[in-house]
């Protein structure tokens, strides 16, 4: 059937900020659909409350609306543009619940508007727990014995009749959330507690737990006609009880065998066809190792993680394919548009193996708990490709950036036997690490599958690379051991560390034997049919596949890998409109990158792309084959910065600013020099390399100080000491992360921190706005809210910005961007960090400004001017409405990990308010943070001494909008003293009632509660942070963001808000 012509305007919802559970994989997603619907002449409106990425572009939709996701908004946003349709498939878990909300209420009905891409019967009898039972069972797919509660006593009755453990779901919720495995009564109440809390519908399934089964996932695509495909199916290693976010991924599967495959396969297709699916869907299998015997575990009805991943390995562009079924094509009506003569209706093949590997935030959270469960903590993941399985992993392994490089990474050699075989029990992020450990030690094979159930077929593979370990060791280095030790793709640096050879000699001996890479194409076929978009994988010992091209520039674009805490997507956004801009230019475009949810991995983004991790060694490959005229550095984070000495090396000239230039910011000593040239002042500071070093700076500075290593992203290892016991403990922890480099002690100053992003072309500088943070300075830029224009400066102060901001750029020679970060004291300006690249503000500013940046510093990189571009210098007109960046946060998915805000970030995403009040868009961001109140008026204070001052006022404010305050004895006293009707609560050592009994029963909407820095924080404040957080309790850690909160709940109505569309911003 050709295009349903009703529909002519579409409202895509998106996914909202990242949090663990749903990234970048929906932008990905959203994006490709968006672009899909506008080659068929849809008008597309765009709501999504996340300004870090690509799709809330003005290049992607019609109409862009940054505004929270919530019911309210989209219905205000409906009767303000009346699309006759709305698409919700592509928005994760937060679209699929609006569009049953706004179905339910009856009020797309009432203003005549459609759900295309699946109906609300299908999302209800696939995440309604109890109707997905029941259509399940009608059609005789199995599922395992389960029962649908809505309280807790109705969970213990059950679970005495199946036993434990079992497994918890709570329906409507993502990533896993409040889900888990219960092994004892105490588990079971507390999970189940928290996930009737979570469901929207306050649902949980208690199910018959079947840990050990193998998991596989078939991603299928189906058509109005009932045409049905898969498109790839996968395999977990780990079996069924970690989250497949978590664990790691092979695609095809490797170890079923073709009765079992096309069992799956047939069930797959049954149950998407009894739902009667348009569109993507993802059905999740746990099968049985020992028989035929499967269960449904559950059933996707939108585009998900696994949809990205398949689309990224197989080179189907399910999202795309999916936009078009909703429009009314079918699947034999859709062209692919890889290799240009199939259809969509042709099921891809492939002839490689693919590994997703999870990124896990551990190294950010050094308390937490590093073992994974039904509950995703994963904040994103890289994928690799290769002819053979080893390969694969161990591309995927070195991609990961997390200092590791194959399976000797992680050192369990001081383990005896016994307690290696109990460290083999623990389900976490090291374990096929401690699986090597056990092989090397001669463990068999039945021992290991039958303590970690992973399928001997992997604990094989595993053993090939730990066989290759010990030859490389003990055996003298032939051309065919190397040969061997690449095809599986040992890097050089470890064949050089077990050879005892350096790096250079066995490039060398590569290089004289012709074990050199050769590039494959992923062509969705198997070679059936050429391909006509060139995405490559690297193998050894096979012939070359890339084709030669020398008929224009080449420009080498370096991506940002896998998404994590301090490296987002934004810097995604920057590569994929580096690229654009430079194909505008005339350039030929190579992207370099290994992240599978991205927008810059798609297909048709790059003339090339090379799906490759971002190390020296795989770099050097294709440079060696592509003999780029440059490569783009600024925009790919600290990934793509890391990798400039290694390109200059290899002769790649670096375009923008020079690698000493981005140096010279760096070095302490040399920018103290540049500072001091141009007059500009900073906090006083020192460089030092112990322990006493650092006490003797700081004693000399006085406390506090800031104390963190040189060289680093997201503020990784900062902290504020205030006495010589936390020097020690801070310098023990830095150094616990190799460290080559000095470490700077800084005095620490209180003020209001404020930061600029700026286009330099060598003589001018533009800045397109200047932002203010609510938190005083010592929280991380990326977790503070960012104010945009800046409300508190007078024009003295911004002069001086702009003044100093262009001193800086001309000193450091920088063409293109540059990020500063100042500390305003009164009338006095500080620098306190200069960052000669792209930042994570850059999408922000640029889509709240309307001045594309990154396209500008392409064009300037290039050797443009700002003045010719027609573009004015100096800071651009401010907007006439207020923007509020408002960071998001992923802690309830990490167990153990303290939340207080400090000098190292650990938001996981952001959202924006946009409005023309400071009070409506304060309101608006934190609403799109999921920061939702009044809900029961009662509230909880405890505050360190210093804030206790401050916090009369706010407690005064938040009593008069009528919240019941409960405080501590100390914070108590303070405020009763000051005429606010505080009631006074034990600490929790104390008997109950206490603070804790108070947050655990429900009834508390915030707790405001400032730790006091330092080491020695009291276990107390870590406790009452974790306990409110792990039932859903807001919670504030910094007197300002409490004092924000309190001034947009007093005066706005979330029925009146005022949509703003940004893609007809025009500052300028």
């Amino acid at each position: 059937m050709p295009k349903n012509p009703d529909i002519k305007k579409v409202l895509v919802i998106g996914s909202g900020p990242i949090v663990i559970g749903q990234a970048a994989e929906f932008d990905y997603a959203g994006t490709q659909a968006c672009r899909s619907l506008k080659e068929e002449g849809i008008e597309v409106v765009l709501l999504n409350s996340n300004p870090a990425t690509i799709m809330t572009d003005k290049d992607i939709a019609d109409r862009v609306y940054i505004e929270p996701l919530t019911v309210e908004v989209v219905e205000q946003l409906i009767l303000k543009e009346k699309p006759d349709s709305v698409l919700p498939t592509l928005g994760g878990q937060a679209g699929l619940n609006l569009a049953m909300e706004l179905e339910e209420a009856g009020f797309l009905r009432e203003n005549n508007v459609r759900l295309i891409g699946t109906t609300s019967q299908t999302i209800k009898k696939a995440e309604d727990r109890l109707e997905f039972k029941q259509t399940m069972e009608k059609i005789g797919e199995p599922i395992a014995a389960s029962r649908v509660v809505e309280n807790v006593e109705d969970g213990i009755e059950f679970t005495k009749i199946i036993g434990y453990p079992v497994v918890l779901r709570p329906a409507y919720t993502l990533g896993g959330s409040g889900g888990g495995i219960a092994h004892n009564y105490e588990e079971l109440v507390e999970i189940l507690e928290n996930g009737l809390r979570l469901s929207r519908v306050g649902q949980v399934l208690v199910e018959r737990c079947i840990a050990g089964w193998k998991e596989i996932e078939y991603e299928v695509m189906r058509d109005s006609a009932g045409n049905c495909i898969t498109v790839c199916n996968m395999e977990n290693i780990d079996p069924v009880g970690v989250h497949t976010g978590d664990s790691i991924v092979v695609a095809p599967s490797q170890t079923l065998g073709d009765k079992e495959y096309q069992m799956l396969r047939t069930s797959a297709l049954n149950i998407i066809s009894e739902l009667n699916i348009t569109g993507g869907c993802n059905v999740q299998y746990a099968l049985n190792p020992e028989s035929f015997e499967y269960c449904v575990i559950e059933v996707n009805p939108r585009v998900s993680r696994s949809s990205a991943l398949a689309s990224k390995a197989t080179g189907y562009p399910i999202a795309k394919v999916a936009a078009k079924i909703a429009l009314g094509y079918t699947l034999d009506e859709i062209k692919n548009a890889i290799t240009g003569k199939t259809y969509a209706s042709f099921e891809p093949m492939l002839d490689y193996c693919v590994v997703k590997i999870p990124r896990l935030p551990f190294d950010k959270f050094i308390s937490a708990k590093r073992t994974l469960t039904t509950q995703m903590k994963a904040t994103g993941e890289v994928m690799s490709i290769c002819d053979n399985f080893e390969g694969a992993l161990m591309k995927a392994i070195r991609s990961l950036e997390q200092h590791v490089d194959c399976l000797m990474s992680y050192d369990f050699t001081h383990l005896d036997d016994e307690e290696l075989i109990g460290q083999l029990a623990v389900v976490d992020d090291r374990r096929i690490w401690v699986i090597a450990e056990a092989l090397r030690r001669g463990f068999s094979y039945d021992k290991i599958h039958e303590i970690t159930k992973i399928d001997k077929w992997f604990i094989d593979k595993l053993c090939i690379l730990t066989e290759m370990e010990t030859a490389l060791k003990t055996q003298p280095l032939t051309a065919e051991l190397l040969r061997e030790a690449k095809r599986i793709e040992f890097p050089d640096n470890v064949i050089a560390r077990l050879t005892g050879k350096t790096e250079e000699e066995i490039k060398d001996m590569r290089y004289a034997n012709g074990i050199t890479a050769a590039y494959k194409m992923v062509d969705t076929c198997a070679a059936e049919f050429a391909a006509e978009t060139p995405y490559y994988y690297s193998v050894f010992g096979s012939e070359n596949e890339a084709i030669e091209t020398n008929d224009r520039k080449k420009v080498l674009v370096l991506g940002s890998g896998p998404i994590r805490i301090g490296q987002g997507i934004e810097f995604d956004f920057c590569s994929v409109h580096c690229t654009w801009a430079f194909a505008k230019e005339g350039y030929e475009t190579i992207i370099i990158n290994n992240n599978p949810e991205t927008v810059s991995t798609d297909f048709d983004i790059a003339d090339k792309l090379y799906f490759e991790p971002l190390t020296p060694e795989d770099v050097e490959s294709i440079v060696n084959l592509e003999k780029p005229d440059g490569a783009v550095v600024q925009f790919g984070g600290q990934t793509a910065i890391k990798l400039t000495e290694a390109l200059m090396k290899m002769g790649v000239p670096i375009l923008g600013t020079s690698a000493e230039n981005v140096d010279a910011a760096e070095d302490r000593e040399l920018f103290d020099e540049i500072l001091e040239k141009c007059g500009i002042p900073r906090p006083s500071g020192h460089t030092v390399f112990t322990a006493e070093e650092a006490k003797k700076a700081a004693n000399e500075l006085g406390y506090p100080v800031l104390v963190r290593p040189s060289y680093v992203l997201g503020g990784q290892g900062m902290q504020i000491a205030i006495n010589d016991e936390d020097v020690d403990e801070f310098i023990g922890i830095i150094n616990r992360i190799a460290q080559e480099h000095p470490i700077l002690v800084d005095k620490y100053l209180v003020g209001k921190e404020i930061e600029v992003d700026a286009v330099c072309d060598g003589e001018d500088i533009l800045i397109p706005g200047i932002m203010e943070h609510i938190e005083r300075a010592g929280i991380h830029s990326g977790d503070s809210i960012s104010v945009y224009p800046a409300q508190s400066l007078d024009d003295h102060v911004k002069a001086t910005i702009v003044d100093y901001t262009r001193k800086l750029a001309q000193s450091l020679h920088v063409i293109g961007l540059i990020n500063i970060q100042f500390i305003v004291c009164g009338e006095d300006v500080y620098v306190i960090e200069v960052n000669p690249r792209s930042s994570r503000t850059v999408p922000y500013i640029s889509k709240v400004t309307g001045i594309p940046i990154v396209p500008l510093a392409t064009r300037v990189i290039l050797g443009k001017k700002l003045k010719e571009l027609g573009y004015p210098t100096g800071l651009a007109p401010e907007a006439d409405y207020i923007a509020i960046k408002m960071p998001v946060f992923s802690f309830e998915k990490i167990r153990g990990a303290d939340i207080s805000l400090g000098p190292e970030m650990k938001s996981t995403g952001e959202c924006l308010g946009i409005a023309k009040t400071f009070n409506e868009a304060l309101y608006k961001a934190f609403i799109g943070a999921g920061i939702k109140l009044p809900k029961h008026k009662n509230m909880i204070m405890t505050l360190k001494d210093a804030d206790k001052e401050e916090g009369i006022e706010i407690a005064r404010r938040f009593e008069k909008i009528g919240y019941r305050i409960y405080a501590t004895r100390g914070t108590a006293k303070v405020l009763q003293e000051a005429g606010v009707n505080a009631i006074r609560t034990n600490k929790i050592e104390q008997e109950s009632p206490n603070l804790l009994d108070l947050i655990l029963g429900h009834k508390i909407d915030l707790v405001i509660d400032t730790p006091s820095q330092g080491v020695e924080h009291s276990r107390d404040g870590f406790l009452i942070r974790r306990t409110a957080i792990e039932t859903g309790v807001n919670v504030l850690t910094a007197m300002d963001t409490a004092r924000a909160l309190v001034t947009s709940l007093e005066n706005t109505d979330i029925k009146k808000l005022t949509l703003i569309d940004i893609a007809t911003v025009k500052n300028i």
